[in-house]
């Protein structure tokens, strides 16, 4: 009997927010035997026990009913909609089974890995905001950014540089334009900086500062990692993959949806620092995100995949940017590596699958031993 696989997923009046993806995942589903449809909160009908979902077709989308999924994978990512209202209380229910477990803001991830010992030394300072904890970075570092809590993409990140006359600012609002300007003293720039706050939080979002980092291996241009951590059909952690993004001239951030362009990680790594210790910094690299996975399983439960943001400093020093538990791949197609983008696409369903295995095999055990 095929395994009915709902992709729990934002869908708008205009369609889904990730749709070449959600095409593929479809696809990549279907192609492993199993029925794979999407789906948001409000095309769920309880008390039939049936949800309207979506499958692709050669222009567009096609809805129909569906019967209730025997596991969901949440996909749904945050975006500034007021619609998103519906996704935290749907999802604290146990309506589904799950193949991967809610996660919790940026800032909460910070303070569970930094009481780990083994990981702390890899984490930038990082501070709720106030005008007191702006005053002290301000003094310890010349380069911080202010973030928020449930930002994803690089959106309402504000890029502060201490001057010799003041500060200079860069951000990218939560609509994708950009921001720049100059001010002259701390009483201005806190003023600015709750403005922005105030215009790019979503619902009762907080910010946080964090300390920036000396990331321009190129000069002018942020560069960091992005590595992809995925659980496979086995059910074990893998490393899919990992790339470097550099950002645009004076950007904020790297992201390629914010302008950033991809560049393999050996490669680039070489040129800049050298051939063992290139091999060194990529080995670092995964070691970091395994180790972290594992703690942030023992934390927050059974989770699925993570994209790692990776800061790789002029010194060659790693640092933890930040993870993101539904995170993007379109890092390995801009890099022409299609099987690997594949592979990405794939995993979770896999993982999926082998999560529902495991279920008929505990399933089969408990017969067995009533029956004995």
């Amino acid at each position: 009997m095929r395994k009915r696989i709902g992709i729990l997923t934002y869908r708008g009046d205009t369609g889904f927010t990730e749709p070449g993806f959600l095409r593929r995942l479809v696809k990549e589903g279907q192609e492993l035997g199993a029925e794979v449809f999407l789906f948001g909160p409000q095309d769920v009908r309880f008390s039939e026990r049936r949800i309207r979902g979506y499958v692709p077709k050669e222009s567009g989308w096609k809805s129909g009913w569906h019967g209730w999924p025997d596991i969901v994978i949440d996909r749904y990512r945050y975006y500034p909609i007021p619609k998103h209202s519906l996704y935290p209380p749907f999802r604290q229910q146990n309506w589904f089974r799950y193949a991967n477990s809610r996660f919790t803001n940026k800032f909460r991830v910070h303070q569970v890995l930094a009481q780990d010992p083994e990981l702390a030394r890899w984490l930038p300072q990082t501070l709720p905001y106030s005008r007191e904890n702006l005053t002290l970075l301000l003094q310890q570092h010349r380069l911080l950014y202010l973030k928020p809590t449930n930002g994803s993409g690089g959106r309402s990140i504000l890029r502060v540089e201490r001057t010799a006359d003041g500060y200079r600012l860069h951000g990218r609002t939560k609509l994708q334009a950009k921001s720049s300007e100059k001010l002259y003293t701390t009483k201005a720039l806190s003023k600015r900086m709750e403005d922005w706050m105030e215009r790019e939080k979503n619902g009762n979002e907080q910010f946080f500062l964090q300390q920036g980092l000396a990331l321009e291996l190129i000069p002018e241009r942020i560069v960091d990692a992005r590595l992809l951590a995925q659980k496979d059909g086995s059910g074990a952690w893998r490393l899919t993959g990992i790339g470097l993004r550099v950002g645009p001239p004076r950007s904020s951030t790297s992201n390629l949806h914010g302008g950033g362009t991809a560049l393999p990680a050996g490669t680039f790594l070489t040129q800049r620092f050298g051939e063992e210790e290139a091999a060194r910094i990529i080995l670092e690299c995964k070691e970091l995100a395994l180790k972290t996975v594992r703690r942030i399983e023992e934390h927050f439960g059974q989770m699925m995949e993570f994209g790692f943001d990776l800061g790789i400093d002029v010194a060659g020093r790693i640092w933890i940017i930040e993870m993101n538990p539904k995170p993007g791949r379109d890092i390995f197609r801009q890099l022409g590596q299609r099987e690997r983008f594949r592979l990405a696409v794939r995993r979770p369903i896999e993982y999926a699958l082998h999560l529902l295995q495991q279920d008929e095999q505990e399933k089969a055990k408990t017969n067995w031993w009533r029956k004995a």
